[in-house]
């Protein structure tokens, strides 16, 4: 798992609307809060997407954006998003390529599966802060808080 200092490892993925999207352009817009999920439409992923469709308008007030990235396609993703009104960008991680960089694979310490990571990426690239909790959405909630208070005092 990168820790706050790290800098993020570059991507390019495809997004929910079939765009390629790279850190570097998500990041022009200003900083990133990015999260690594299994995978749409399960009962914990779905709990995760609307907690960070709630919290995207205050990240937005501090200048941050939200996008989600588990292995599903881009179809699957489409789905997920109007299924729950998501106000941000889903990308597709066939084979979870990029969640192995980010440390956001190897669930209960197994080689394989992906995990629920959120990572703060300033526009620097560098991570600012970062949760691993598989289960607990709340954990991930209390990471936004912290996210939003970092942003404000201008970290």
């Amino acid at each position: 798992m990168l820790t706050p200092g790290d800098q993020a490892p570059t991507f390019t993925l495809t997004s929910d609307t079939g765009e390629m999207v790279s850190l570097e352009n998500l990041l022009a817009q200003g900083p990133l809060v990015l999260y690594f999920y299994p995978a749409d439409f399960t009962p914990v992923c779905t709990a995760e997407a609307c907690m960070y469709r709630d919290a995207a308008s205050e990240l937005a007030a501090v200048g941050a954006r939200v996008v989600g990235v588990s292995p599903q396609g881009s179809a699957s993703k489409a789905s997920f998003k109007a299924k729950l009104g998501l106000n941000f960008t889903l990308l597709a991680d066939p084979g979870n390529v990029v969640a192995k960089q980010y440390g956001a694979t190897g669930w209960f310490g197994l080689p394989f599966g992906g995990r629920r990571v959120t990572y703060l990426i300033g526009r620097d690239g560098k991570v600012l802060d970062s949760v691993v909790a598989d289960f607990r959405v709340s954990k991930h909630a209390g990471f936004v808080k912290r996210a939003i208070e970092a942003l404000n005092a201008g970290t």
